[in-house]
Order: C-alpha cells, then structure tokens, then sequence
C-alpha cells in the first residue's frame, strides 16, 4: 500500500486509502503519531498504529464475540473524495465509505443497515480527524466507534495524563469500575474505558513536550498501553516499542454507544496540538 504524503506549515502527513488511516504526522522531525516497526501493510490487514478507525464496533464488539475485532471500517477500501493541499502549508482530505463498498468484507454481514460514513482529517498547525456516519436506512441503528489514536512518546513510564481526574472508568485489565483520582500514569498494562468527554494532555519530559486531545460527540475517552508482556506476544509490536506510545482515544462505546435515525448523523472528532512542556 502506497501511502500519500503531505508536507504542511507544521511538519509531515501520510494517509492510507484502507481505513481512511492517517499513518503519520510529524512536527518538524518529531513524530506525534506512532506506528510500529513491524506493521504490517498489506490488503485486508489492520495496520498497527497511526489513527485506525473502529467502527461499528469497539474490540470484540457489546455481545463480546464480534470479528474482525474493532470492525470494519480499519480494513475496508474508502473512496478518497476531497483532496486540497495549500502550498505545503496546510491538507485536508476526505474519504467516504458506504455500505455499498462494505460489501464482502468480513464482519459486513453483523451489520446490515444502509450507511454513509466520511472521514475529514486537517492537518494545519493542530490536526484534526472527524468520522460522521449517516443513516440511510429506514429503520434505527446503533454503533460504537472510536478514534484509535496511538501517540508516540519519549517513555510511557515517564508520561502522566491530565483531565481525566473524578472520571469513572471500567478497568478492563482488572475487570472492575473505578474512578480516577489525580493523573493517569503508567505502571504496567493499561486499558481503561473512561466516562469523559473532557479535553485532556499528554505530558511528555522526555521529549520536552505536551500533546493536548480536545474532541467533540464522544462520551467516552479509552486510553491503553498493552506493556511488555502483551507487546511481545503480537506479531505486528516489536517487543520493546511498547515503551514508546500510549493510546487516548476518543470514543462512543459501551453503553455509550451511538444511536441514529433514519436520515440522522452523528460526528465523533478528536484535535491534537503540541506545546512544549513549559507553556502547559
């Protein structure tokens, strides 16, 4: 798969027509979306990393037993449908997927509903992704989504993360609902659903830098690092990148799910900004 690349005001963009995925974005030389080295980039394999779209559902789905895991969306070919760079200063582009072109693909058949989903991602001196599904069926229907965004840092163990303080959350390691108390930080295998819809951030010291998150149409806020034990057992991780990314995500999941009627749509976006540390 051959990805476009886009030089704008702030840095560097690469996007993938499967899964509408942004793969890269680079301030200057410092990437702030990471990929693993061991990614696979091949028709109909998800690629680790970068901003995978899941969609319409979450993981192995409300039931727990829905494949592909995460859904369709990451694996199927959208149509690129708008395309405008402005003098290496800014990029926008959009794609579009519908149950026309969802057709086939594996997991399809768990969601038969006519659909029209656009992904718009602008890169100027933030960058900005925003899914909107359309119902174009006759009846309701209901999906999970999320921007699965896996932010590179300089050592997860040395990174805390802010706005998420009182929120409850289901620990998804542990089994158990807590609330958070104070920053997250990272001490082993994380992977938490919180009831946020909150701006957070993402402080860096070892890169000397701040990633702020806003979103907007997400309940939810999943943040996850699989650490070493998990990452050593993927064949797409290398065994110690594990260290160098943590994902926040903005999401519609659970019991949070989101629900249409025919003609109704709904936009799940998320925002990234980088500061350096002393101005946040």
């Amino acid at each position: 798969m051959t990805p476009r690349t886009y030089r704008t005001s702030t840095g560097t963009l690469l996007a993938h027509d499967q899964g509408a995925h942004v793969t890269q974005w680079c301030v200057g030389d410092s990437p702030v979306v990471w990929v693993s080295a061991q990614s696979e980039y091949a028709e109909g394999r998800p690629i680790r990393g970068g901003v995978p779209i899941c969609w319409p559902w979450f993981g192995p789905g409300r039931s727990g037993d829905m494949q592909p895991s995460h859904g369709f969306a990451r694996i199927a070919p959208w149509r690129l449908v708008g395309d405008e760079s402005v003098d290496g200063e800014s990029a926008r582009l959009m794609w579009e997927l519908t149950d026309q072109d969802a057709r086939g693909l594996p997991g399809a058949e768990h969601f038969p509903h006519a659909f029209t989903a656009n992904l718009e991602v602008v890169v100027t001196h933030s960058a900005s992704i925003s899914l909107t599904v359309r119902n174009d069926d006759t009846r309701p229907f209901d999906y999970e989504a999320a921007l699965h965004t896996y932010l590179h840092v300089g050592d997860v163990r040395q990174t805390r993360l802010t706005g998420l303080d009182g929120a409850a959350y289901w620990d998804k390691v542990t089994q158990s609902a807590e609330t958070q108390h104070g920053d997250l930080t990272f001490r082993g295998e994380t992977d938490r659903v919180h009831t946020s819809d909150r701006a957070v951030a993402l402080h860096d010291p070892v890169l000397e830098r701040t990633i702020t998150i806003d979103k907007a149409g997400s309940p939810t806020t999943v943040v996850w690092n699989p650490w070493a034990d998990k990452a050593g057992a993927m064949s797409d991780f290398g065994d110690q990148e594990w260290t160098q990314m943590v994902c926040v995500e903005a999401a519609a999941v659970g019991s949070d799910a989101v629900g249409l009627e025919p003609g109704g749509e709904h936009t799940l976006s998320t925002m990234f900004t980088v500061s350096s540390l002393d101005e946040s």
